[in-house]
């Protein structure tokens, strides 16, 4: 396989401004996995992302995408009461996502569409700073019955309370699934002191801290003003006034302020009196973030560091700073559960840093990629052409072949889309002539024509629009994929229904395209919910929303995946006719249709739509489909050269008084293998048309894959078919890593002594992330700071009875993976020829035939590694595979110091 190394695909990734999770530490969830637990990230180009901490996977399910001149600076979720029924069973309560961003509205957005739901917006300026009210426990009413009476009917939600540039807090209630304007809690002051942060200390108490050394106390209930605390006259040479960015509550009521001062300062949550101040950042403090248990805190500021308090005593002391960020750390988020406790933080260098909280120390801390999950760029090897999208941008690159003396890569079209809306995705076909984008507004469809040469700007192609027909001229997408042949275009929209458009081709007009004026709906299959969730929205329910869909290589066959792992695959049964009418109505009982598709009152079904002599229906076979244990991180077709030609129209079909438009009801033959990679890197290959597992997947399950790649922590983001010269290699990459696995051979299979209980054990040993507390792998023994961890104990008299203890219990926080890395390791530092000596008994452990063992190991091998490729944006095919050519790909890297970034601030200590 031939690599183009690209880096000069442009990609601006967005700083990272805003970090929450959807729930608080400490809750009780509906489920012990705590399937209903997400990470939303705000970045500067107006995205918000959703990630699933999925165990410590850490998966990038979504992107809400944002537009023009929008930016996300704020982000609080909150959660609905629980409903309880007539039978007393309760249903938990919806989450609900809530942002702000340089203007005087707050949005709530639709989740699972994507989309804004409704804004709310008052007689105030810009808003600054949000936070959303505690949730309502029951516990905290005992031991008071007067003010249990008195707020018997209270509201039980959570408000949210907004700061504003003014020096304006406004209270925003959420009742009855809305969001309205409450009251005002403060008005602007005579300096109109901007409210650069807000928190609630109890469902009743807000604390903000404004931009003139001042943090006010607020009481929510009537909206008085209860103290007002002085942070103290600012340093001399400096500004005049303090800038209090950040504000938190310990769980006891203890006040924490960072300032732009770099102080951390504490104060005491009944009399709201300062009682220590600790110095811990060269410049401003940005965020402040706390432990359930408040015995340790954490800050994050300008000057890249992570720097951890903790209590000893009734003082607070810093313990220790690190700089896990290239850039500025703008913002941070915990949670702490029973099996997970992480910080996450972000900031200008686009990369979120997932940190262990309660294994501080024990455990590395995690970066995530700042690049999307899905690549935003595609390609069309028939042309040699790369595309690549940002924002509202769209360019276009041919790629030259290697060997050749002129430049390997030329800009041939760029474009800008009209309208204020990010793209959301885009595709281009295999012979390069349609390229479709969709935003959250709209589907734009352009044919790719060839241009003479253009010496002055040097573009050589030209961009004509399709007309839309109307049911697409109005309708937005999530996710728009065009079949190989590039007759077809699925469409995702943002409440998940699949459309279908066709596209054809007007010799007689200049070989112009068309959009044929009927979309055809396609149904997937009813599936009832059996576990409740919090992640449910108007538009339907979270876990259900289509992330990934992929056409067979003849385009005849459509599989779509979401986010619970169910695949819906849908078959197109005839032969394309251009001798038939464009769009035809055909008679249901005349159809093959019928007899597969459940019998339902839609008009679709009853009048099954045949365009060209083709219709839709769904795969037979769908329902034996399992679901997957994850959402699919990918899917894509085996390519198969064994598919049946297609023949010249719809042969042996003949119109009849009874039938007067008949259509082919030929189904797809042959093989059609779809390799699906789940979310926790579980491999599957089905056969779509047969409903099940594969031969090759059936010998080869996930349990007998490399260790090397059961181990990699990036999720995986798209792979590669290499079918030249016979081979049946596919290359999987993510962001960090390039894995090969040639699927001619079965890898060899694993430890089979104890049966699946066994293999189970081997594969949860191999996976790092056991026992971890959801971000990095344990520190090694080794790498432990602080005195020896082993003492030697010898008995007088006894020379040969010494034996090594281990202090403490830290020893079995060793895996084996680490283990065997560890010898691998050693193994390398050796001396040639040196015998190796040692193990636990003392017996001799030289390999006598080791290099023959290596090179036997080496000749079996059917799968390769490399890791030298980081970050990845994206790999696609470019060439080859024609006449017994090498694959040709483009591999796209975007690494950090290649983003413009402003000047980060340096250090007295460090140099520039």
């Amino acid at each position: 396989m031939d690599i183009h190394r690209s880096r000069f695909v442009p990609y601006p990734a967005a700083a990272i401004n805003a970090l929450a999770f959807s729930h608080t530490s400490g809750e009780d969830f509906p489920t012990k996995d705590q399937r209903d637990l997400r990470l939303a990230i705000g970045r500067a180009n107006g995205n918000i992302e959703i990630w699933n901490p999925a165990k410590g996977a850490w998966v990038h399910e979504t992107t809400m995408a944002g537009g023009k001149d929008r930016s996300v600076e704020g982000l609080a979720w909150t959660q609905e009461p629980e409903e309880v029924d007539e039978n007393g069973k309760a249903t938990v309560g919806r989450l609900r996502l809530f942002s702000i961003g340089y203007s005087s509205t707050v949005t709530e957005w639709d989740i699972v569409s994507g989309l804004p739901q409704r804004h709310s917006s008052g007689n105030h300026s810009e808003v600054w700073s949000l936070a959303a009210q505690p949730r309502w426990r029951a516990s905290q009413k005992k031991g008071r019955k007067e003010d249990a009476q008195t707020r018997e009917g209270e509201f039980r939600g959570q408000n949210l309370v907004a700061g504003c540039a003014d020096g304006t807090l406004a209270l925003l209630s959420t009742a009855e699934d809305d969001l309205r304007f409450q009251r005002f809690l403060s008005r602007p002051t005579a300096k109109k002191a901007r409210v650069l942060s807000v928190t609630y200390q109890n469902r009743d108490i807000v604390i903000a801290g404004f931009a003139d050394n001042m943090i006010r106390v607020f009481d929510t209930r009537n909206g008085a003003l209860l103290r007002n605390i002085s942070l103290g006259a600012a340093p001399t040479g400096g500004p005049r006034d303090i800038l209090v960015w950040t504000v938190k509550c310990l769980p006891n009521g203890t006040i924490i302020s960072g300032d732009s001062v770099g102080n951390v300062t504490f104060f005491d949550g009944k009399t709201y009196s300062q009682t220590q101040r600790i110095s811990g950042h060269e410049a401003d403090v940005l965020d402040v973030a706390c432990s359930q248990d408040g015995l340790s805190v954490y800050s994050c500021g300008m000057d890249r560091r992570t720097v951890t308090y903790k209590l000893l005593g009734k003082r607070w002391a810093k313990t220790s700073h690190v700089r896990q960020h290239e850039h500025d750390v703008k913002t941070m988020a915990t949670f702490e559960s029973e099996r997970m406790s992480v910080i996450a933080s972000g900031g200008l260098d686009t990369n979120p840093i997932i940190t262990p909280l309660r294994e501080h120390g024990n455990e590395h801390f995690r970066t995530l990629s700042g690049l999307p999950q899905s690549p935003p760029i595609a390609s069309a090897p028939g042309q040699r052409l790369l595309v690549s999208w940002w924002e509202r941008e769209v360019s276009i690159w041919r790629i030259q072949p290697k060997g050749r003396q002129s430049k390997s890569r030329k800009l041939v079209a760029r474009m800008a889309l009209k309208g204020e809306e990010n793209i959301a995705s885009a595709s281009i076909s295999d012979a390069g002539d349609l390229l479709a984008v969709s935003t959250a507004a709209e589907i734009k469809i352009f044919q790719i024509k060839s241009r003479p040469k253009d010496l002055e700007s040097g573009l050589r192609l030209r961009l004509r629009k399709l007309e839309s027909p109307p049911p697409m001229a109005k309708l937005g997408a999530k996710l728009v994929t065009l079949s190989a042949d590039g007759r077809w275009l699925a469409v995702i929209t943002h409440n998940s229904s699949v459309l279908l458009a066709r596209v054809s081709k007007d010799e007689q007009a200049d070989g112009r395209f068309k959009i044929l004026p009927k979309l055809v709906e396609l149904n997937r299959l009813p599936r009832k919910q059996k576990l409740q969730t919090a992640l449910v929205a108007p538009s339907g329910r979270y876990e259900h929303t289509i992330t990934r869909a992929q056409f067979s290589t003849d385009s005849r066959v459509l599989v779509v995946g979401d986010l619970a792992g169910h695949l819906d695959s849908w078959v197109l049964e005839g032969h394309p006719d251009p001798t038939a009418p464009e769009v035809d109505i055909a008679d249901p009982r005349s159809s093959a249709s019928s007899v597969a598709s459940d019998d339902e009152d839609e008009d679709d079904e009853k009048h099954p739509v045949i365009l060209f002599g083709q219709h839709w229906i769904p795969n037979p076979s769908a329902h034996l489909l399992p679901k997957l244990d994850s959402a699919p991180l990918f899917l894509s077709f085996r390519p198969n050269a064994t598919n049946t030609p297609e023949p010249n129209g719809n042969p042996a079909v003949h119109p009849t008084r009874h039938n007067p438009h008949p259509h082919s009801h030929d189904l797809p033959q042959g093989d059609y293998r779809l390799l699906v990679l789940s979310a926790q890197h579980r491999l599957y290959e089905f056969d779509v048309l047969k409903g099940g597992l594969t031969d090759w997947s059936r010998r080869n399950p996930t349990s007998n894959l490399p260790a090397e790649f059961q181990g990699v922590r990036d999720r995986a983001m798209g792979c590669v078919w290499d079918t030249s010269n016979d081979r049946e290699r596919v290359w999987l990459y993510g962001s960090s890593w390039l894995f090969m696995f040639d699927l001619a051979r079965d890898f060899p299979a694993s430890e089979e002594v104890g049966g699946a209980e066994r293999k189970r054990k081997r594969g949860a040993e191999r996976d790092g992330r056991k026992g971890t507390s959801g971000a990095g792998s344990r520190v090694p023994q080794r790498e432990l700071p602080g005195l020896g961890r082993k003492m030697r104990k010898t008995t007088a008299g006894a020379a040969a009875a010494r034996e090594w203890v281990v202090l403490g219990e830290r020893q079995s926080l060793v895996s084996d993976e680490e283990s065997e890395a560890d010898a691998v390791a050693l193994s390398g530092l050796r001396v040639p020829g040196e015998e190796e000596i040692g193990g636990a008994d003392g017996d001799e452990g030289q390999d006598v035939d080791g290099e023959k063992a290596v090179q036997a190991q080496k000749e079996q091998k059917n799968w390769l590694c490399a890791y030298k490729y980081r970050p990845i944006l994206g790999l696609v095919p470019i060439g080859g595979q024609e006449d017994g050519e090498a694959l040709e790909v483009v591999l796209v890297e975007r690494p950090l110091w290649d983003l413009e970034l402003p000047p980060r601030f340096v250090g007295s200590h460090e140099k520039e």
